[in-house]
């Protein structure tokens, strides 16, 4: 399939419809210019990054790479004047937002010839994301790692879902992780993917190498979707989400949750290696990841399994 006319690569000029999540401690400059240069969109994320952290990676992804890159910004922790204004004066021509309401940003990034991608998890919020007047819309399966709709609604089902109710175009995550996950993606009416997991087991990711080589031990069923009370998130199972699954089962406070929480694990875990006492995000998807490559390697062969998936698919008769 050429991708020419494919409206995500045209949207972003881009050669190939593949999105780099934007990752809180795994997606900073180098994997986002890697992707980039590789003929994806590359995000930075912000999510994990103070203000001067992130004007600093992306002065550094502008010098790195001569392509299109993007940043990804949760409103409810960076939805602030100051971040946008600072986006806009060092030129960044793509943002990804989440977690929060798009109708707040969306028109005054447009003003500012900005693209705005928002990311949700459920058709309600994909129709409120058409009418706030984003140029796409990335849809986001149970699947997925990091934080995650309430509604587990798997990715199989929901793209197909969403596409019957917007006319944007739509990108799929959660459990895309090859080249025949995006090509089922097409099929269920996604025009692009966006992937998180395997990005983060190459060797430009942030993560911390503990980390990467966790991932690739991770099999079938290491994790599992916790902290549905507060905000669901996919998790390895470890120390860590094994004390949270204790403390909600034994009808722990939210309070108590949000303290345990608030110990930098995020940071602990994914960023500086802990392995037990770190909250570890990831993707389902991570029981197939096996090596930790180069995100331009990932690239090229995400893309040459799909074109021969695609061709298989081609010689069925029925």
């Amino acid at each position: 399939m050429s991708f020419t006319m494919n409206r995500i690569t045209q949207l972003f000029n881009i050669r190939y419809p593949i999105v780099q999540g934007g990752m809180i401690w795994c997606s900073g400059w180098e994997l986002a210019a890697a992707v980039s240069n590789a003929g994806g969109l590359g995000l930075i994320g912000a999510g994990s990054m103070s203000f001067d952290v992130l004007k600093e990676h992306i002065q550094k992804c502008k010098k790195a790479t001569s392509k299109p890159f993007g940043v990804n910004i949760p409103l409810l922790l960076h939805g602030s004047d100051e971040v946008f204004k600072m986006i806009i004066e060092e030129g960044v021509k793509i943002v990804f937002t989440s977690a929060g309401n798009p109708a707040k940003w969306t028109s005054f990034l447009k003003q500012n010839r900005i693209t705005v991608v928002h990311v949700i998890a459920n058709v309600k919020f994909a129709k409120k994301c058409e009418e706030a007047g984003v140029d796409a819309i990335v849809a986001e399966g149970f699947e997925a790692g990091g934080h995650n709709g309430k509604e587990e609604t798997t990715t199989m089902v929901l793209i197909p879902m969403i596409r019957e109710q917007i006319s944007v175009p739509l990108i799929a995550a959660g459990g895309i992780g090859t080249g025949r996950g995006i090509l089922a993606a097409f099929a269920l009416g996604a025009e692009g993917v966006q992937i998180g997991t395997r990005f983060v087991a190459t060797i430009e990711s942030s993560a911390h190498e503990n980390f990467k080589n966790k991932i690739v031990e991770i099999n079938e069923g290491d994790t599992m979707l916790s902290l549905k009370r507060i905000v669901p998130v996919r998790l390895v199972k470890n120390k860590f989400f094994h004390e949270i699954e204790k403390m909600e089962q034994e009808g722990a406070s939210l309070e108590k949750v949000s303290e345990l929480l608030g110990k930098g694990r995020a940071k602990k875990g994914m960023f500086e290696g802990d392995l037990n006492e770190g909250e570890l995000e990831i993707g389902q998807v991570s029981g197939m990841i096996r090596e930790i490559k180069p995100a331009a390697q990932v690239i090229e062969e995400i893309m040459n399994e799909f074109t021969q998936a695609k061709k298989e698919l081609e010689n069925i008769r029925f």
